[in-house]
C-alpha cells in the first residue's frame, strides 16, 4: 500500500509531462528569430573544416542562410529540397522546405539567389537544414 502512495503520483506526473510534450506545438519558422545569418558556402566550410566546432555553433539552431541554388527537387510528398552552392562540386547545403507551411513556393531555378530560415541538423555528406522557409 505504501508503494502505491508513491507510485501513483509519479505515474500521474509522468503521464502529464508526456502528454504536454507530445502535444507541444511546433515552432513557427516564419516568425522565429534567426540565431545567426551566414552564407551557404561559409556554413559548408565551417562544417568541412571542423565539424565538432560547427555542431556547437549551428546544430539545432535557427540559421538564416543565403546562397545560389544549384538544384531543386520535389519528393513524393510534394516537399521541396533545394541544394545551395557550397564551393564544393560533390557536396552542398541542402535546404528541405517546411512541410507545415503550405503558403510557400515549391520550385526554384538553378542560379537563383535565395535566403532561407531553417533549423540546422548537422552534416552528413552535405550540410542539412530542415523546416526551411524563404525569407523575402
Amino acid at each position: 500500500m505504501k508503494y502505491l502512495k508513491i507510485l501513483l503520483p509519479l505515474l500521474l506526473i509522468g503521464g502529464g509531462v508526456a502528454y504536454y510534450l507530445y502535444n507541444k506545438p511546433h515552432q513557427n519558422m516564419e516568425q522565429a528569430n534567426a540565431d545567426l545569418s551566414i552564407a551557404a558556402d561559409q556554413l559548408f566550410k565551417a562544417f568541412s573544416e571542423d565539424e565538432n566546432a560547427a555542431n556547437t555553433a549551428y546544430l539545432n539552431k535557427v540559421v538564416q542562410v543565403s546562397g545560389k541554388v544549384r538544384s531543386s527537387s520535389l519528393d513524393e510528398n510534394g516537399i521541396s529540397s533545394v541544394m545551395l552552392e557550397s564551393g564544393d562540386e560533390m557536396s552542398g547545403v541542402i535546404c528541405q522546405m517546411d512541410e507545415l507551411n503550405d503558403n510557400q513556393r515549391k520550385e526554384f531555378s538553378a542560379g537563383e539567389d535565395v535566403t532561407f530560415k531553417c533549423m540546422c541538423t548537422g552534416m552528413l555528406m552535405d550540410v542539412v537544414l530542415v523546416r526551411c522557409v524563404e525569407v523575402k
